[in-house]
């Protein structure tokens, strides 16, 4: 399917982002411009610094951008006050973060349960976890699960209440090469089955053989955008 025919879920418009640090002013993103289709796995990819985490942020509505406009379908984000982004996130954003956020007193099912409780139209518990293969640990205690359990818990979190994207923030990052496979295999089942559009940040080139676009950002800017012709599957990955 061409971009032409695809739905645009996100859409980015010159889009910069200014911290204040002190006397000092940080620009993060630097006019930024982009779109992100209906069903695609994105990777943004840069070194620590690039604004890749702003820009997820800004998606997300969990930041606000400097200047700009931001479209979630024909929605503008950037309009929006903070309850509409409260609702906005609700109802249709996942969120994979690197650091895995569990509550250690929960089992992996109550963790989940906790965002059904809160959705429109959640998934069963057991279905989210079953979905990432964890449906065996649901009674397990995050301290007692692997590093990469708790963070397909919190995938599995993220997915069960049906969002329409899954943003992803170094999912991957505190985790070795083989557990962080079974953690990529989990986002791309998840991108596959349910066609929740997609969009992983990280450092590492490797991960982006998986999507179907590649975005690379620089000092803040988007310093090229590649389309994989041919992708390979989180098991073929080597890095």
């Amino acid at each position: 399917m061409s971009a032409a025919t695809q739905t645009a879920v996100f859409r980015a418009v010159d889009v910069a982002k200014i911290y204040q640090m002190g006397e000092v002013k940080v620009h993060a993103l630097r006019g930024v411009s982009l779109e992100l289709y209906d069903h695609e796995f994105v990777v943004l990819l840069g070194a620590s610094g690039s604004g890749k985490s702003t820009l997820l942020n800004i998606l997300g509505g969990l930041d606000v951008l400097t200047t700009g406009t931001v479209y979630y379908l024909d929605k503008e984000l950037t309009a929006s006050d903070e309850s509409e982004l409260t609702r906005y996130r609700r109802e249709n954003v996942g969120f994979v973060f690197q650091f895995y956020n569990l509550i250690p007193s929960l089992t992996a099912r109550e963790n989940v349960e906790l965002i059904t409780e809160i959705a429109t139209d959640p998934m069963d518990p057991m279905e989210a976890l079953e979905m990432v293969r964890l449906a065996d640990r649901a009674n397990h205690f995050p301290a007692q699960l692997s590093g990469g359990e708790q963070q397909r818990v919190a995938i599995a979190r993220a997915i069960a209440k049906r969002p329409k994207v899954l943003l992803c923030d170094e999912p991957t990052g505190a985790l070795d090469v083989q557990t962080g496979i079974v953690v990529l295999e989990a986002i791309a089942r998840i991108n596959q089955e349910l066609g929740t559009t997609t969009v992983v940040i990280t450092h590492n080139a490797a991960i982006a053989q998986m999507a179907n676009r590649v975005i690379s950002l620089s000092n803040g800017q988007i310093s090229g955008v590649q389309k994989n012709t041919t992708r390979i599957s989180a098991k073929e990955l080597e890095w």
